[in-house]
């Protein structure tokens, strides 16, 4: 019995996985189709082998800054568990980045949790309370950039608009949950004993009270007001420093727009990108990007396109490059992406 439970297990788990993946490929293909439809993509081609590319360069440089705020930002929320240095977290945040770009749904943030257990024996439940915040406050800061441009602005394209709004919501809801389970963890458990005891067999509940535990401690960054602002103000600096990388690569083409609607254009395509897609968000990072730009910053459609496509290349490549190779320095294989989706539970 214990056999035809496994087998049905793995089954279960490897049909949601395909079907996810699928689902993510129709989203992207979808929105890759409205990203190119009605264009000549030879002169597309043309827009991209006339850019000056050395412009990529700063925006490169200025990018990884902002994986190194993103490190302190989760060095700072892992204290609770652990003081683990900046420069030993670095490589972990560029593993899971990687692997966010080469797997679907986000399995980076899985990934990024099993190397830390391994190197720093941190719980992965834990971490992942601590992924799940760093999520938290990236929407609203994308969010934040959206309305902060928008009295700079047009509009925003009304095919994006009731999106925005219900990502606002959303976000705003599960913020001030968090923040409520942090502050009075009590609650949660005097909720959650009787209904395990009643409800779960004896032998799962020893496990599953741990995990609850440890994903409760993981939010603690969220009991103190000053945390709060903390990572509020280095997502937000994390974040103008991607948009400085849009500003950079702006110059390598032949138009310009105001730093506002880049931010506009960071937020909006940032915020799409939640959505599932193919690994890389192709189409949910390419199409809105591209609306943007023609809607709002009046930018040729060809050259929208042209800058979209070499930017979000410039935003996967680097930091994928570089996840790999600290990958592979940390003597992991393939199949350890397996392994950490099989330990969330543990």
């Amino acid at each position: 019995m214990h056999y035809l439970a496994t087998i049905r297990d793995f089954l279960r788990r490897n049909v949601l996985k395909r079907l996810f993946m699928w689902v993510g490929i129709g989203v992207s293909a979808v929105f890759l189709y409205a990203a190119l439809r009605g264009l000549h993509l030879s002169l597309v081609w043309q827009a991209m082998k006339e850019a000056n590319y050395w412009w990529v360069v700063p925006g490169v440089a200025v990018y990884f800054v902002g994986v190194w705020l993103r490190t302190w930002r989760w060095h700072y929320m892992l204290r609770q568990f652990k003081p683990v240095p900046v420069a030993r977290l670095f490589p972990v945040v560029c593993i899971g980045y990687a692997g966010n770009n080469i797997y679907p749904a986000r399995a980076g943030e899985v990934i990024r949790s099993y190397v830390l257990k391994k190197n720093e024996a941190i719980p992965i439940s834990g971490s992942l309370a601590t992924v799940l915040v760093e999520r938290i406050f990236d929407g609203l800061v994308m969010l934040l950039f959206v309305f902060l441009a928008l009295p700079f602005v047009a509009e925003i394209p009304s095919q994006y608009r009731s999106f925005v709004i219900f990502l606002s919501v959303l976000f705003g809801a599960a913020l001030v949950v968090f923040i409520a389970v942090a502050a009075r963890p009590q609650w949660v458990m005097a909720l959650y004993t009787p209904l395990s005891r009643r409800f779960l067999p004896h032998a799962l509940r020893p496990k599953l009270d741990g995990i609850v535990d440890r994903f409760l401690f993981g939010l603690a960054s969220l009991q103190s007001p000053f945390d709060v602002i903390m990572i509020f103000i280095t997502s937000v600096l994390v974040w103008l420093a991607e948009t400085m990388k849009y500003w950079f690569v702006m110059h390598a083409f032949d138009f310009h727009v105001s730093f506002i609607t880049l931010m506009l254009m960071n937020g909006i395509v940032n915020l799409f990108t939640t959505l599932p897609s193919a690994p890389g968000y192709i189409g949910t990072f390419d199409a809105p990007g591209i609306k943007v730009l023609v809607d709002v910053g009046g930018v040729d459609p060809t050259t929208a396109t042209a800058y979209t496509l070499v930017l979000h290349a410039a935003l996967w490549l680097p930091i994928t490059a570089l996840g790999i190779y600290y990958f592979f320095r940390e003597r992991l294989h393939w199949s350890d992406f397996e392994k950490a989706a099989q330990e969330v539970h543990t």
